[in-house]
């Protein structure tokens, strides 16, 4: 099976919905949700999303989150421009660990379904990777 067509595994199954709903209680609302169109990534943004009452039609399926480096990633995040707030990104490891560390220089695993919150004093996106962010969190299903 192509890789992208490969299902999101038992473990993914369980740990979304779990972690969509500790979003939720948080009252996490994302402005985007951006996400690989692999199979097992996009179905995680859809259950996220779903958790988090934001509209599935308005996932944005990005061809450069699928088997982009830590760069690639990069600067889909600095194209977004000023007008989303939150924004999610829904991809695959080890490029979403590697962006991760670089962005706070303590993360160092993503595992499945885990969710890495950075928080930036900065009007755009553009800067995004240039200064620290303002806190970093890093929820797991465990």
């Amino acid at each position: 099976m192509p890789d992208k067509d490969r299902p999101l595994n038992d473990r993914g199954e369980r740990d979304a919905p779990k972690m969509g709903e500790r979003l939720a209680k948080r009252e996490v609302k994302p402005d985007l949700i951006l996400s690989s169109p692999a199979k097992r990534a996009f179905r995680t943004a859809q259950v996220i999303a779903r958790k988090l009452n934001y509209k599935l039609q308005d996932i944005v399926l990005d061809e450069r989150l699928y088997a982009a480096g830590a760069d690639d990633l990069l600067n889909v995040i600095r194209e977004l421009g000023s007008k989303p707030t939150t924004v999610m990104l829904f991809g695959h490891n080890p490029e979403l660990t590697e962006l991760a560390h670089r962005l706070s220089g303590t993360i160092t695993h993503l595992p499945t379904s885990a969710v890495a919150e950075f928080s930036f004093d900065a009007k755009s996106w553009s800067t995004t990777g240039m200064d620290r962010p303002t806190s970093v969190v890093l929820h797991t299903p465990k």
